[in-house]
């Protein structure tokens, strides 16, 4: 939604300024969008909405606006799945309406644009990352037709690449951070199954091998992840069996866990 802190500015060059001074490190990708639909309608006559479309891998959300009509009219066009926001996010290119009463590029979302008020408008390209197949659209809806002259497109036109770019920066470091806590993560899961192991290995004399399978087998069991088993184990020293019928048991330290029986060879 809006921001009610955007102080008025001058012009563009002094919004494109505060853009570039903003402190990624400390912005979600939403709040830094959020700033730039902000900042877009204080520089542009007429005080168009604003919103921005999000396209990850071809599925379509807005993630900041300045007015619920903004959004209303880009979810009129991801139900269709056309319309000029995404165009611009999918084409890289703008695309605007000048007139939505009588566009015959998408005559029934124009329609149904015009019968909610919005008589023109303008797209804006985001090209955010191009491996992983994030784009957007800065999109401005105006309510009467011919909104945009050369000027406001300019402006509106400015704000693409600082927005990419800053977006994508903040991308990339949120994809970083991600990274990194979900490799944490993994680490400490192979920790703790390594520990659950040693627990089985040394209580049964049996080998690293069946003593994962016996976690594995205690995991389905009991319809729990095997992280969460080998954790419990390592805490409580039990291990859950549930036997047919539902029944469930804790194998505690003394009960003994059998080994598996070896199989007769076949013959042929």
């Amino acid at each position: 939604m809006a921001s009610s802190q955007t102080p008025p500015l001058g012009n563009a060059a002094e919004a494109l300024l505060r853009l570039g001074q903003l402190s990624l490190r400390e912005l979600s990708m939403e709040s830094l969008l959020q700033t730039v639909a902000d900042l877009v309608t204080t520089v542009l006559p007429g005080s168009p909405d604003a919103s921005v479309t999000l396209l990850v891998k071809e599925a379509p959300s807005t993630v900041a606006s300045t007015a619920r009509l903004a959004v209303d009219l880009d979810e009129l066009q991801y139900e269709r799945g056309h319309g000029p926001c995404l165009h611009a996010a999918r084409t890289g290119e703008a695309a605007e309406i000048t007139d939505t009463r009588v566009d015959s590029r998408w005559p029934d979302y124009a329609r149904h644009a015009a019968e909610r008020g919005n008589l023109s408008s303008l797209s804006v390209p985001l090209v955010i990352d191009e491996d992983e197949r994030v784009f957007g659209a800065l999109n401005l809806y105006a309510q009467r037709p011919n909104a945009f002259d050369e000027d406001s497109r300019s402006t509106a036109m400015s704000f693409g690449p600082y927005a990419a770019v800053a977006a994508g920066n903040v991308h990339a470091y949120q994809t970083a951070r991600d990274m990194a806590e979900n490799l944490q993560a993994a680490l400490e899961t192979r920790a703790v199954i390594e520990q659950a192991k040693g627990v089985l290995i040394e209580r049964y004399k049996v080998t690293p091998g069946h003593a994962f399978r016996l976690l594995a087998v205690a995991s389905m069991n009991a319809n729990r992840k095997l992280r969460d088993v080998a954790d419990d184990l390592v805490r409580t020293g039990e291990l859950p069996v549930v036997l047919p019928g539902g029944d469930r048991r804790r194998q505690g330290r003394r009960q003994p866990l059998s080994r598996p029986e070896p199989q007769a060879p076949e013959h042929s």
